[in-house]
C-alpha cells in the first residue's frame, strides 16, 4: 500500500457491499469447510476454546483442534464439537516438535488454520510452529500471538497468511518501541504487510487491515469492554471460520472485525460497558451474520 493511500473505511456498510462467500441451502458440513486450531496449552487452554467456538459460530463446518496433551481430555468435553489432537509438550510447555506427525493428515486436509492462541514460551513455539506452516503451505492461515513470532528472522511469505497483532506485538515483530506504533500505526502495519507479504490486523481501539498491495481498511468501532483477556483468541477463531468457508484473507478479517466489534457493542447495550466476558461474544455471531447478510 503506497503511503500516501486511503484508508478505507470498514463498518456494516462496507460488508454489505462485499458479500461472503454463496453456499447453497443443501451444503453440508464438508461444504461449510475444515478447519485446524492449533491453540492453548497447559497453562491457557481457554485460549483454544475460545478460538475454537468461535470459528464454528462463524459458520465453519468441521472442527479439528490441536492442543497440549495434559489439558486436551478436558477440551474435548469444553468443546464436543471438536475432533481433539493431544500434542505432546517440552519441559516449559511449548508443544514438542515429536507432535507434528500427529498433525499432518488434519493440517494436510484443512481448508483454513489458525495456529497461536495461547501457546506458551517463545522459544519453543516459535520452532514448532516454523516446521508447522509447510503442513498448511495450501490454506490461508491466522498466525496469531506467539505464533507470529515465527516471522522474525524470515523475509516475504509465499502461502497466504494473516497477522493479528495488538501494539505491544507489533512492537515486538517490528523491534520498535509501543509508543512508536502507537504513533505511526499505519505506517508501520503497511509496512509489516510489506516485509512478510501478509495481511496485518493491527488491533486496537481502531484497528487497521493492511496488505502487500494498496488496499487497506480503518474500523473505529471498537468497544471498551473488548480490552478483555481472551478477546483476541475470539477474533482470531472467526476470521478462521470464515477463511474456512471460502473467505479471502481481507475479506475474512474485515469480516471478523466487524463481527467481533458488532458484538461487543450487543453485549455493551445489554449488560453494560465493561465486565462481559470473552466467552459471551461468539453467541452473539450467528444472529449479527444473519443480519449483515440480509
Amino acid at each position: 500500500m503506497h503511503d500516501d493511500a486511503p484508508w478505507t473505511t470498514l463498518d456494516a456498510r462496507t460488508l454489505r457491499g462485499w458479500p461472503l462467500p454463496a453456499l447453497a441451502r443443501e451444503a453440508d458440513k464438508e461444504a461449510r469447510g475444515r478447519i485446524l486450531v492449533v491453540a492453548g496449552s497447559r497453562e491457557i487452554a481457554g485460549a483454544a476454546v475460545l478460538a475454537a467456538t468461535a470459528a464454528l459460530r462463524a459458520g465453519a463446518g468441521k472442527l479439528v483442534v490441536a492442543t497440549a496433551e495434559s489439558v486436551a481430555a478436558h477440551l474435548a468435553f469444553a468443546v464436543p464439537e471438536a475432533r481433539v489432537i493431544a500434542l505432546p509438550e517440552t519441559a516449559l510447555g511449548a508443544f514438542a516438535k515429536t507432535g507434528l506427525d500427529r498433525l499432518r493428515d488434519a493440517a494436510e486436509g484443512a481448508d483454513a488454520a489458525l495456529i497461536g492462541s495461547g501457546l506458551m514460551d517463545e522459544a519453543g513455539a516459535t520452532d514448532f510452529v516454523g516446521e508447522l506452516l509447510p503442513l498448511v503451505a495450501h490454506a490461508p492461515v491466522v498466525l496469531d500471538a506467539l505464533a507470529m513470532n515465527v516471522l522474525k528472522n524470515r523475509g516475504a511469505l509465499s502461502q497466504p497468511v494473516l497477522l493479528t497483532p495488538h501494539g505491544g506485538e507489533m512492537a515486538h515483530l517490528m523491534e520498535r518501541s509501543k509508543q512508536d506504533v502507537l504513533a505511526r500505526p499505519e505506517e508501520l502495519a503497511t509496512a509489516a504487510a510489506r516485509r512478510w507479504n501478509a495481511v496485518v490486523a493491527l488491533k486496537g481501539a481502531t484497528t487497521l487491515i493492511a496488505t502487500p498491495g494498496t488496499a487497506g481498511w480503518r474500523h473505529e468501532g471498537g468497544q471498551p469492554g473488548l480490552a478483555t483477556s481472551g478477546s483476541g483468541d475470539v477474533l482470531a477463531g472467526l476470521i478462521a471460520g470464515l477463511l474456512a468457508q471460502g473467505a479471502t484473507l481481507e475479506q475474512a478479517c474485515a469480516w471478523g472485525v466487524v463481527l467481533h466489534a458488532s458484538a461487543g457493542a450487543c453485549l455493551a447495550q445489554r449488560l453494560g460497558p465493561l465486565g462481559y466476558l470473552a466467552r459471551e461474544l461468539p453467541g452473539e455471531i450467528p444472529a449479527l451474520l444473519k443480519q449483515l447478510q440480509e
